[in-house]
Order: structure tokens, then C-alpha cells, then sequence
């Protein structure tokens, strides 16, 4: 978006020059911050219209929206921040908005929260009033906490905190007016005191008499932020070079030894234990059976014995009936067979039959890889029911908070991986979309924790229409299908473990917002499966549509049969038909375009339940595709995407020939 975008507010703001604002002595800053998945980004919608400018962070890959609108006749610029739980930064999206609320000179900070999870996310609130910042609490999805029983004082809260409360549900505008009226009159209050422990709050005392005043934030926040070593407290914010750091280490030192555990623990807990007090005073929960009965059922998700029994239904009902069973079986059939197969491609070929006359052109749009004939019925008859049905599987498990839980449960085999349970996002993305997850990894913590999950992404996580296509293929082979899910699975637990003790830097912490379990909401789940479909069009259709014509291009010059050619001896060396080297060479385009070769190997009769096992298996290890390898390269460097590249094949082909000849000693047919 150009530096000259307008922008307006969506409630009565007048359309304002961006350059005009650069220029305005008046020009008021307010910052949107919270925990991920509270309604930021609608409420940041709601304030500043559509128009925004979209930038990187300086020296991340972390990006910021900024919008500017006209309120009470001052000039406003808004800016939405990452997702945040603490000041006690963590990843590098927490770091990014710990850094904007320590380092800016803003006027107002506007603290999102989920009002049905105020008890969890009014710990911020807390911290931020501490520092001495002009906050206005925003308790949004206020209309979900009513449905829930949820009674929130917002008059009472705003007296114990001393700021504006105002309670909105940003998807319908409720409460936004109301919202805006109040940043004008924001200004910080009178700030509280957290008693943290007789230890922490001597060397706090100690601290504080290194620093000098500063003109927004506290010296107890400063003293505290120094004293739990916060990662986000670097050379470049100015408060923090005043002090000597000799001095500062033989403090925490000292404090250290007094406590039982880190600063931070103790911190937290002291500050979850005023949030309990105000809570009290201030907020009425339901006392009703469903309430005990969801929180049973959420410690249930995440204990071993249970909740692994639990993981094994969402993955059979959810992804391999659904997905495999439904979306590439029944819907992929109805599209492949009865629309294309019947209608579609013989209209097509008799329409360029009677139009075309040069070969080459005829190839192009009805040939053996036409950009009809295959190209768009891949991606509309064969990947599009496979990735829809994924698409609403995971957005009800997004949507009734189980991805979270799953986390916790796997977060101490993650940590054998060099990973923790946070990983669980982008590696669960991945069977939706590896590129989408391969940028999602920017949400870990260290750039090591980076490296293994992107890597793990492109070697071993199928995305979701290769996923499903390799179900579908397998669906009728069940030995076939334990033997790919053993083979890739082994590969995931090796590789993982080997790059932990492989790739230097730290051990990855784990700390992670637990939404409340819920049935989920059927406008939610068409709504995020909506966009998703329409992503999917505009990114991933073009995509096999361009691989289509770079196929063509290759066979009019030659170098596709020259590659197939090269591939040959090396898919034969693994036990696979010739044919096969056409899918994987397809995979390097798109790897769901590779999968979806093997299903016409596999309608052919080309392919026994052996070579079906060897081939998903190698296809699943091979390489990410385009726009994956690009994510990659810009997420983790040109070096480590070309070194894992050159692994990555290594390790397919390599653990297809094993896979092949167990099968052949062995005497198995699967």
C-alpha cells in the first residue's frame, strides 16, 4: 500500500491524507494490543476503515497495520500490534509489540481482551496500568460472555482500575462509538502495586535507584522488566543503558538465590493472584454444571492417557473419514468422473478439435497435460474437494479451542524435537498449507525452534490436498496406509531429534493462552472456510495453471522428457513404474500436483499396494514446492533452504528404497 493511502473510520471519519498526518504536530498515536484471537484486527478495522498500510517491523519479518482516522477532530493513527500475553516478551511477534509499547511515545493503549476469558488476560491490563501508561480496557466478545452467563461489572472494574472499561463485540460495531468517545479523555492512572515477594521487591528498591526518571514508563516497571532479564530490554531502548550491567547480573544473582524459581514465575504468579482479587469483586461466572463440566473435559484433552486416545478419533472421524474417505473419495469421484470425465474434457477436446489447428497450441489447452484437460482438473476435481474438506475439519478444531490443548499434550515429545508445544500450530498448518505454515513459524520463539519446524515442514509434513490425496489413494490399501504413516512418522521423530542436537541455540520455553472449549459456531466455521476456499483460488489455481503451461513448455523444448528421463532410474531403483517420474517431477511444481499424478497411476492399474506404500512415502519426504521453498529461503536464509534441499532428497529416495526392500525380504503385500 503507497504512503498516500487514504483512510477513513468506519463510524462518521472523515477520509485523511497520510502525508498530511506525517506533517501534524497533533497527530495522536494509539496502540492496539492483547492476546492473539480477541478481535485486534476487527476492532482495528472498525477504527480505521479498509484502507491501511501494511510494513515489516524494522529488522523482522513481523508485520505491523497501520491505519489513521479523524476522532473528535484530532487526527489518530492506529496501529495494530502482534499478539502479546506479557511484557515479558517471549517470541519475536511478543518482542515486536513489547518493544512499540516500551520504546513509542503513544497517547493511548487500547488492551483487547476476550471478556469470557477476562481472568486469563487481565494480567496485561495490570502491567500495562503499572507502567504507567494511558490504557483503556476493551472488553471485546461481549456477546459471547452474555451468552455465556458471564456478568462483568464493567462500572465496578473501571473503579478498582482506575481507567476506562468499555465493552464492545467488534465483528458488529456494539460499543465502538462509545470506544472512541473515551480515547480523547485517556490518560494514565494512578499506578498500582503488585507486592511480589520480600526478595524481588528489595532488588526492585535496589534497581530502581540506577535509573533515571523516564517520561513514560515507570521506574518500578523498568526495574522489574531488568530484573526478569527480558530479552526485549536491549541496546537499543535508552532507559536501559544507565544502568551497569555488571551490577544488574550480581543483583538478579543474589535475588535468584533467595527464590524458589525464576523472577518471572514468581512475578506471574503475584500478578495472577491480584487479577483473582479483582475478579472477585468485580465479575460473576455461572455457577452451572456445563462450566465444571468444560473445564474436566479441557484438563481431559491434555493428559496422555486420555487425551492421546482422544487424538486418535479427531485424526480418524475428522481428517482420514472426512478428508480421505469423504472429500477425496466420494466428492472426488462424483467431480473426476461424472463432471470432467463425462462433460467436461470431451467438450473441451471436441471445442479445440474444430478451433485449433497447430498441435503445440492444442497441447497447450487439451493435450495430455493441457491447462484444462489436467491443470484445472486437478486443481477443481481432485485437490479442491480435498482441500475444502480439510479446510472445514480444521476450522471446527480451531474453532472449539482444541488446537491449544493439543499443544500442551505434545509439548513434552515436541521438546525431544528441539521444539515445544507452541510448534504444534504451524506443524498442524502444515496439513492445511506448508507455505501458510512455514510463515506461521515466525510465532516461535528462537530462529533454531525456526529452522527445525521449517524443515520438518518441507521433509515430512504433507500439506492438505497431498495428504488427502494420499489417503485417498491408500484408503484401500490399510496395510499400505500403516506402512506410509510408520515410515514418515519414524522420519519426523529422527530428523527432529537429530537437527535438536544438531542446530545450536537455546531450549525453547512453552507458555500458551487456553481458549475456552466450545461447540463451535457454524457462522465461524463457514466464515473461516469461505476465505480459505477463496485463498485457495486466488493463490493455488493460477499456481496449477502455470505449472500446466511450464509442463508444455517443458515438453515443446524437451527438457521435461529430459528430466523424466533422469528421474527414471532413480524411481526404478526404489521399485516404481517409469510413469512414476512424471509425479514427482510434477511434485517440484506443486506437491499436491505430484500426488494427484499417482492417482492416475493408480486408476491406470500401473501401481500394486507395494509400489502405492513406496511412492506416497517418498512422494510425502520429497521436495517442499515453489512457493513453500520461497517462504523458506525468506524465513530462514538462501543456505540452509539450498543444504536442506539437497538432504531432503537424499532422504526420500533413500528411505524408498529401504521402504521397498523391507517389503521384498520381508515378502509383504500390502
Amino acid at each position: 500500500m503507497p504512503a498516500s493511502a487514504i483512510s477513513r473510520t468506519s463510524i462518521g471519519g472523515k477520509p485523511l491524507k497520510t502525508e498530511q498526518h506525517k506533517k501534524d504536530v497533533s497527530l495522536r498515536k494509539v496502540l492496539l494490543v492483547g492476546s492473539p484471537n480477541v478481535g485486534k484486527s476487527a476492532l482495528f478495522n472498525r477504527l480505521t476503515g479498509r484502507y491501511v498500510t501494511v510494513s515489516n517491523y524494522p529488522g523482522t519479518t513481523i508485520e505491523l497495520s497501520k491505519g489513521y482516522a479523524e476522532i473528535t477532530h484530532r487526527k489518530v493513527e492506529i496501529i495494530d500490534t502482534p499478539g502479546m500475553y506479557s511484557l515479558s516478551a517471549i517470541t519475536d511477534e511478543e518482542k515486536v509489540a513489547a518493544d512499540l509499547l516500551l520504546t513509542e511515545q503513544v497517547d493511548v493503549v487500547m488492551h483487547v481482551i476476550d471478556a469470557k476469558n477476562i481472568e486469563r488476560m487481565l494480567g496485561l491490563t495490570l502491567q500495562l496500568i503499572e507502567a504507567g501508561l494511558p490504557v483503556i480496557l476493551v472488553l471485546n466478545m461481549a456477546d459471547e460472555a452474555r451468552r455465556l452467563g458471564i456478568k462483568i461489572d464493567a462500572g465496578r472494574l473501571k473503579q478498582i482500575l482506575g481507567i476506562a472499561v468499555v465493552e464492545t463485540v467488534a465483528t458488529t460495531g456494539e460499543g465502538v462509538k462509545k470506544l472512541i468517545g473515551r480515547i480523547s479523555h485517556a490518560k494514565p492512572a494512578e499506578p498500582s502495586r503488585i507486592y511480589y515477594g520480600g526478595p524481588i521487591e528489595k532488588s526492585i528498591a535496589v534497581v530502581t535507584q540506577q535509573l533515571q526518571p523516564h517520561e513514560k514508563l515507570s521506574t518500578r516497571t523498568r526495574a522489574l522488566l531488568l530484573l526478569q532479564q527480558v530479552q526485549t530490554i536491549n541496546d537499543t531502548i535508552d532507559w536501559a543503558q544507565t544502568i551497569d550491567k555488571d551490577y544488574l547480573r550480581r543483583v538478579v544473582h543474589n535475588c535468584l538465590s533467595q527464590l524458589e524459581h525464576s523472577v518471572h514465575y514468581h512475578v506471574t504468579v503475584a500478578i495472577q493472584g491480584e487479577v483473582n482479587r479483582i475478579i472477585k469483586e468485580s465479575v460473576l461466572f455461572p455457577d452451572s454444571s456445563s462450566r465444571h463440566f468444560r473445564e474436566r473435559l479441557s484438563r481431559f484433552c491434555m493428559q496422555p492417557l486420555a487425551g492421546l486416545p482422544m487424538l486418535f478419533l479427531v485424526m480418524y472421524f475428522g481428517i482420514y473419514k472426512f478428508v480421505g474417505g469423504f472429500g477425496a473419495g466420494t466428492v472426488v469421484d462424483f467431480l473426476e468422473a461424472t463432471v470432467f470425465e463425462t462433460y467436461v474434457n470431451p467438450f473441451v477436446v471436441n471445442i479445440c478439435d474444430a478451433i485449433i489447428p497447430w498441435p503445440a497450441i492444442y497441447d497447450l489447452f487439451a493435450g495430455e497435460y493441457g491447462v484444462i484437460t489436467l491443470g484445472i482438473r486437478y486443481a477443481i476435481a481432485i485437490v479442491l474437494p480435498i482441500v475444502g474438506t480439510f479446510f472445514i475439519a480444521f476450522s471446527i478444531l480451531e474453532d472449539s479451542g482444541y488446537l491449544p490443548r493439543l499443544a500442551m499434550l505434545i509439548d513434552r515429545v515436541f521438546k525431544k524435537l528441539g521444539l515445544n508445544g507452541r510448534a504444534v500450530i504451524p506443524i498442524v498448518l502444515g496439513f492445511g498449507c506448508d507455505t501458510m505454515a512455514t510463515m506461521v513459524t515466525r510465532t516461535l520463539e528462537t530462529k533454531r525452534e525456526k529452522i527445525i519446524a521449517s524443515v520438518l515442514l518441507a521433509l515430512v509434513i504433507p500439506c492438505s490436498a497431498q495428504f488427502g490425496v494420499i489417503l485417498g489413494l491408500l484408503a484401500g490399501h490399510p496395510y499400505a496406509l500403516m506402512a506410509w504413516a510408520l515410515f514418515v512418522g519414524t522420519v519426523f521423530v529422527l530428523a527432529g531429534t537429530f537437527m535438536a542436537r544438531l542446530v545450536p541455540g537455546e531450549k525453547p520455553s512453552f507458555y500458551m493462552e487456553l481458549p475456552p472449549l466450545r461447540f463451535p459456531r457454524p457462522g465461524n466455521v463457514v466464515v473461516k472456510t469461505y476465505s480459505r476456499m477463496v485463498w485457495y483460488f486466488k493463490e493455488i489455481l493460477p499456481l496449477f495453471i502455470l505449472a500446466s503451461i511450464l509442463i508444455w513448455a517443458g515438453q515443446i523444448t524437451g527438457l521435461f522428457q529430459f528430466l523424466v528421463r533422469s528421474l527414471e532410474p532413480v524411481v526404478n531403483a526404489i521399485g516404481l513404474p517409469d510413469g512414476a517420474a512424471v509425479a514427482f517431477l510434477f511434485g517440484f511444481f506443486r506437491r499436491d500436483y505430484g500426488a494427484a499424478g499417482l492417482y492416475d497411476l493408480q486408476k491406470d492399474g500401473l501401481l500394486s499396494g507395494n509400489q502405492l506404500a513406496v511412492a506416497a512415502i517418498t512422494l510425502t519426504l520429497f521436495l517442499p514446492c515453489i512457493a513453500q521453498f520461497l517462504v523458506f529461503k525468506k524465513e530462514c536464509g538462501l543456505k540452509v533452504v539450498l543444504i536442506t534441499s539437497v538432504c531432503i532428497c537424499i532422504v526420500a529416495f533413500t528411505v524408498g528404497f529401504i521402504a521397498n526392500s523391507l517389503f521384498n525380504i520381508m515378502g509383504l503385500v500390502l
